[in-house]
């Protein structure tokens, strides 16, 4: 069969009611493979093919299992379902999968993370912010309006991707960012993961170290910052405020009264994720054994950025001066 961009679940319920196998391509001819697989056992399943380098995705749920398989040649990871009486809710998760994959250049891992990260995102019920995420998002409100500054609010709005939970908080053109807000007097600041803090192949990594502090009558609430950018969106990008609206819907804002006032303690430190910058990623398990290796599903630490020189040449949009929006 030749390359589709989707697998449509029409026709894949007819393969499963009448019992007939078939491997639909997904990717084009040039690129790594991607198979949607429908076998004679009245299954369904996704094909990957895997890199040299690249990992095998790992399954944070009983219900779906990826196991490594070889397939015509091919190292590939098979993404399939325990309950069968969730095929159609599944089928979905396999081509938002295979689009990250085919469309959207990512791994086979990074696909499948930033998938199930979306989905249980979408499900979950926002709750209350605590005041790490409180100003974590005040801090991502300074980026994004910086970013507004040097390309628009349309561009600025369609690059923030923390609200889903992404790998970083902006996807820029040409050049991702990590937001890290903290209130001590210190630039100390907690990564959550192996990929926090792990650039994207091709794409530069830069992070925003923000030091807030209680502001009294002259700092800005949450809320009021919440407010001011949406007024700004509205006045000079209308069509982008839908998405705004939606990106904030998903964040769990405070309801009610809000009185946390914060200002800027310091100029906002900018630092490229390279060699010198004080990261782990999985390449930190390598001295270990693989199935000891194996078992350690991800990492929580905290980093100390205080003292770093920042380089001379970051993107322009993180050059102009920060203020809470």
């Amino acid at each position: 069969m030749t390359a589709d961009s989707r697998a449509n679940w029409s026709e894949v319920e007819e393969y499963l009611a009448s019992g007939r196998g078939v491997s639909i391509p997904l990717a084009g001819p040039q690129s790594p493979r991607v198979d949607y697989v429908v076998s004679d056992g009245h299954d369904i399943a996704l094909h990957l093919q895997l890199g040299p380098r690249q990992r095998l995705p790992r399954s944070p749920h009983p219900l779906i299992l990826v196991e490594e398989i070889a397939h015509e040649g091919l190292r590939m990871a098979r993404l399939r379902t325990t309950q069968r009486t969730l095929l159609r809710d599944f089928h979905d998760l396999l081509c938002g999968v295979a689009d990250r994959v085919t469309a959207g250049g990512r791994t086979p891992e990074q696909a499948f993370g930033e998938t199930v990260r979306a989905w249980r995102a979408l499900l979950e019920r926002p709750r209350e912010l605590t005041t790490e995420r409180r100003i974590g998002l005040m801090g991502e409100l300074a980026v994004l309006r910086n970013l507004a500054r040097a390309h628009g609010w349309d561009s600025a709005v369609e690059s923030w991707t923390g609200p889903f939970s992404e790998e970083h908080d902006f996807g820029a053109d040409g050049f991702d960012v990590e937001v890290k807000t903290t209130a001590a007097e210190e630039r100390l600041h907690s990564v959550h993961g192996f990929d926090q803090l792990t650039p994207v192949p091709g794409r530069p990594l830069w992070v925003v170290s923000i030091q807030v502090t209680r502001g009294g009558a002259e700092g800005r609430t949450l809320t009021e910052c919440v407010e001011a950018v949406r007024v700004d969106v509205s006045d000079r990008a209308p069509a982008a405020l839908e998405r705004l609206d939606m990106l904030l819907g998903r964040l769990g804002l405070p309801r009610g009264q809000d009185d946390e006032r914060w200002r800027m303690r310091s100029a906002p430190l900018v630092l490229a994720v390279d060699d010198r910058f004080p990261s782990l990623d999985r390449s930190a398990l390598e001295c270990l054994p693989r199935d000891i290796a194996a078992r350690i599903r991800d990492i929580d630490y905290r980093i100390d950025l205080t003292g770093l020189e920042p380089p001379s040449d970051p993107p322009s949009a993180l050059r102009n001066p920060f203020a809470l929006a």
